[in-house]
């Protein structure tokens, strides 16, 4: 869906449709499971750096979308387990060694395989997926430090933070153009679809460590390139399916590593 609206509309319109449709859902939420002091934080600073992280990974991705292929650009992102496991050692004490580099390394040579820059087919929209890889994997990070707040408190922050700031950008947006009506339909669907998928996620950390839903996260490859091909005609070729599997199979190996070298 923001592929769609990406192309059609603009990024703002559909950054502020993805979190005014997130904030309709967490704010009632919230209020039923924690009652009308649902907003109240013990980590309000690192709420407010969490809520904005995702506000910059989201307006990254969906930027991309507009000149990537769904599977390639969805693949780049998934490059984040990887800067989780590197940056869990200046962040969260972990030990960080050399093979955990070197299957880094391959992880991102993945990208190479995608992107191929200095080829026809490079695009600098796939540095962008790259920087929101990382900023992502401070997200991530960000999340498993809230545990003292309550996991519908941070679905709601993520929500009205991405709300706030997508409508001071509005005024610079350029004007909607005139759409089919499925498309007014997507902008909807959007904040609903993509609301509901965070509070899963936000639900899901909080209760089970990252590397036994990592391998999960990675379904969602399958997905991409399915859509990809059923919406847009689009298929990843020889080397951006090696991309794909050198990315996938590192993240899984670094989160996986982790998990035994803290136990």
């Amino acid at each position: 869906m923001a592929k769609i609206l990406v192309q059609d509309t603009n990024l703002i319109a559909v950054v502020w449709s993805r979190f005014f449709g997130q904030l309709l859902l967490a704010a009632p939420i919230a209020w039923y499971f924690l009652g009308k002091n649902f907003w109240r934080t013990q980590k309000l600073g690192l709420q407010l750096f969490r809520s904005c992280l995702l506000v910059a990974t989201a307006a990254l991705f969906f930027a991309g979308l507009n000149w990537l292929p769904l599977a390639e650009a969805s693949s780049i992102t998934f490059t984040a387990p990887i800067w989780v496991a590197i940056l869990s050692g200046p962040i969260l004490g972990e030990r960080v060694g050399l093979k955990d580099w070197l299957v880094a390394a391959i992880g991102f040579l993945g990208i190479l395989f995608i992107a191929r820059p200095g080829s026809a087919i490079f695009h600098l929209a796939a540095l962008l997926l790259v920087l929101m890889a990382f900023l992502n994997a401070i997200f991530q990070l960000s999340t498993r430090k809230l545990v003292e707040d309550s996991e519908y408190t941070t679905f709601f922050y993520s929500g009205i933070v991405g709300l706030v700031i997508s409508t001071v950008l509005l005024p610079i947006a350029a004007p909607l153009p005139t759409l089919p009506a499925y498309e007014y339909a997507l902008f909807g669907l959007i904040g609903l679809f993509g609301g509901i998928a965070h509070l899963l996620v936000v639900l899901a950390f909080y209760q089970m460590r990252p590397y036994k839903l990592t391998p999960l996260v990675f379904l969602q490859l399958i997905w991409a390139v399915g859509y990809g091909y059923l919406i847009f005609g689009e298929l990843p070729d020889g080397l951006s399916v090696v991309g794909m599997i050198l990315i996938a199979s590192s993240g899984i190996w670094l989160i996986w590593n982790h998990r035994t070298i803290s136990t």
